[in-house]
C-alpha cells in the first residue's frame, strides 16, 4: 500500500471531519511521506468545503526563545548584537517557518495560502474558512483570545497530531489564557517592519514544560488513535482538550508573586 493509499485510509478511520476545520501538528522525518503529498492527503479527507490550519510559528524572530540562544550561542557579545541588528522583520508573505517542519512549511508557501500576522505565533491555513479563522492576530495576543487560537476553539476544529506527542500541541496554550487564576505576564521582543527594528510587547508568560505530561492524563476516550509511517497519530476535538488541560493546569499551577 502506497504512503498516499495508507495515510488516506488512516485519516478516515481517526475520524477526520469532511468540511470541518483540522489543525495539524507533524512530523514527516523518516516516513517515506513528502509534505506535498501529506498536505494533499489531509486536504482530500477534509474535502472542499474543509479548512487545514499549521502552526507557522518563528520562534527564531525573538532575542530569549531557545532557537535564538542557540543561534547567538558562542558568538561573541559584539557579535550577538551585530546578528540582533540585521535580523530581517517578520513578513507574513515570505518569512519561513523552518522550526515548524516540513508540512508547516509546505501548507505556508503553497499559492493561496493564508497567513495570520503575528510575528512570532502566526498560523497558516488552506480552504474556504482560513481567510475568516486568521484574518487578525494582535501581537499582544500569542494564543489567546484576540488570536486565531480562539477562532479556532470557537469553530470547534479538530486537532491532528501526526507523529508528534502532546509536547506540541499549541491548543494547551489556550487553556492557559482561560486559568483561573491568570499565569503571569513578561515581555516579548521582535523584530517588525524593518531590519533591526526591535518593539517590545507583553503578554502571558506561556510555558509548554508540562504539555507531554497534561496529554499522558488525557481521558483516553477523547481521543482517536492510530499509527502512521511507525509512529503514532491522534485525532481529538480541541475544545476536549483545552478544557482538560484547564482544569489541571489550575489545579497545580501557581502565578508568581
Amino acid at each position: 500500500m502506497s504512503e498516499s493509499t495508507e495515510l488516506g485510509r488512516v485519516l478516515g478511520s481517526l475520524g477526520v471531519r469532511r468540511g470541518g476545520v483540522l489543525m495539524v501538528h507533524a512530523s514527516l522525518s523518516g516516513s517515506g511521506a513528502g509534505p506535498e503529498l501529506v498536505r494533499d492527503e489531509l486536504l482530500a479527507a477534509l474535502g472542499p468545503e474543509g479548512t487545514l490550519i499549521v502552526p507557522a510559528f518563528t520562534p527564531e524572530n525573538s532575542d530569549t526563545s531557545r532557537a535564538h540562544r542557540e543561534a547567538v550561542a558562542g558568538l561573541s557579545e559584539a557579535e550577538a548584537a551585530a546578528y540582533r541588528g540585521a535580523m530581517p522583520p517578520f513578513e507574513p508573505d515570505t518569512t519561513g517557518c523552518p522550526t515548524m517542519g516540513a508540512l508547516a512549511e509546505c501548507v505556508r508557501s503553497t499559492p493561496g495560502a493564508v497567513r495570520s500576522t503575528h510575528p512570532q505565533t502566526s498560523f497558516a491555513g488552506l480552504g474556504p474558512a482560513a481567510g475568516r479563522l486568521l484574518r487578525r492576530h494582535p501581537m499582544r495576543s500569542h494564543l489567546g483570545r484576540l488570536s486565531p487560537m480562539a477562532r479556532l476553539y470557537a469553530a470547534g476544529a479538530q486537532i491532528l497530531l501526526l507523529r508528534v506527542g502532546f509536547e506540541v500541541c499549541s491548543a494547551f496554550h489556550y487553556a492557559e489564557y482561560l486559568m483561573r487564576p491568570r499565569p503571569p505576564r513578561r515581555t516579548y521582543r521582535c523584530v517588525v517592519n524593518a531590519q533591526g527594528n526591535w518593539v517590545s510587547y507583553r503578554d502571558l508568560s506561556l510555558d509548554d514544560s508540562d504539555f507531554g505530561e497534561i496529554g499522558s492524563r488525557l481521558p483516553r476516550e477523547l481521543l482517536a488513535e492510530a499509527e502512521w509511517g511507525a509512529k503514532p497519530v491522534v485525532l481529538c476535538a480541541m475544545r476536549d482538550l483545552v478544557a482538560h488541560a484547564k482544569i489541571q493546569m489550575s489545579g497545580y499551577r501557581r502565578p508568581l508573586t
